[in-house]
């Protein structure tokens, strides 16, 4: 249990560092703040999880990455953001965030298809990989539509010093923080599940998922608080989509991953349902209002319940 909560602490050192020093080398390079604060907003918060699941992949612990990232998704919408709406309402004004939403319903649903033969083989995973670089681009093409109000908060979000020694050092720290914190939040995972007699499949789905989500879900509900609802929608939804797209892909490409079936039938399922009760908040009065957030939590928590029972002897 310490093993896990330490690794916890790195990897929320590191993701916070490797932000920052990636947005001030961005901007140094003659990448606009908005662009930068735009791809942080949307992939910015997945570093830590990325890490978490490369390192497990490399140590033969692949169905705890599979569960991280699948895991990820249902805690993104449920608990996170449905703690950050109970907080404060949340207000869109990111044009983005509907079509976002959209792509990462079509693409747990294409990870469904694909994971009809039990497996996600190479060729998948460039599949999902490509459709990862398409959705960049098109996030950065259709970002230059953003009115005036949003570009600023996303700007603000991007602001550091652009000094290159102090982002290179940034860099280092927070590869060192982010491989040591996968190190212990792996092996922290095996030897709390082995003692509470869980699968690595179900370690990644909840501990190491709500574990990885909880430094998102303060910075989420302290950005609610400040009206920062497209911020908190932003490294939602993109973190989701770049879970499957960029991580599951990415997996893939490096090894083939046998995916049990219960993932068919209970997990993205569930990440489908949580991304379709998001949609009608963001397409209706463009606010995710605290009762909102209080059935997402609900249905974060009815999910939880259902993975329990499933290995209630």
């Amino acid at each position: 249990m310490l093993a896990l909560i330490f690794g916890l602490v790195l990897l929320a050192l590191g993701g916070d560092s490797i932000v920052k020093g990636a947005s001030g080398l961005a901007q140094r390079c003659g990448i606009s703040a908005f662009t930068a604060g735009l791809m942080l907003v949307a992939w910015g918060t997945s570093l830590p999880e990325l890490f978490v699941n490369a390192w497990a992949l490399a140590h033969g612990q692949a169905q705890l990455a599979l569960g991280n990232a699948v895991g990820s998704n249902i805690v993104n919408i449920g608990f996170t953001l449905g703690l950050a709406a109970l907080a404060a309402p949340l207000v869109a004004r990111m044009r983005i965030l509907s079509p976002l939403l959209v792509v990462l319903v079509v693409a747990n649903l294409a990870l469904i298809v694909l994971a009809l033969d039990g497996a996600i083989g190479r060729v998948d995973g460039v599949m999902l990989l490509l459709a990862f670089v398409a959705t960049v681009l098109f996030v950065r093409e259709k970002g230059r539509n953003e009115n005036a109000e949003v570009r600023a908060q996303v700007e603000q979000f991007a602001f550091t010093r652009t000094v290159l020694w102090l982002n290179l050092l940034r860099f280092v720290i927070a590869a060192a923080l982010l491989c040591f914190g996968a190190k212990f939040v792996a092996a922290g995972a095996q030897q709390l599940g082995n003692a509470w007699h869980w699968s690595p499949l179900l370690m990644g789905l909840l501990p190491v998922a709500i574990g990885t989500a909880l430094p998102e879900v303060a910075a989420a509900i302290a950005a609610a608080r400040r009206g920062q609802g497209d911020i908190v929608l932003g490294h939602v939804i993109g973190s989701s989509v770049c879970n499957v797209l960029l991580v599951v892909g990415g997996m893939a490409l490096l090894r083939p991953l046998a995916l049990p079936a219960s993932f068919v039938r209970l997990e993205l399922p569930a990440a489908i349902v949580l991304a379709l009760m998001l949609y009608p908040m963001l397409r209706g009065d463009f606010r995710i209002e605290r009762r909102e957030g209080g059935v997402l939590f609900v249905a974060f928590l009815a999910w939880v319940a259902l993975e329990l029972a499933m290995i209630a002897p």
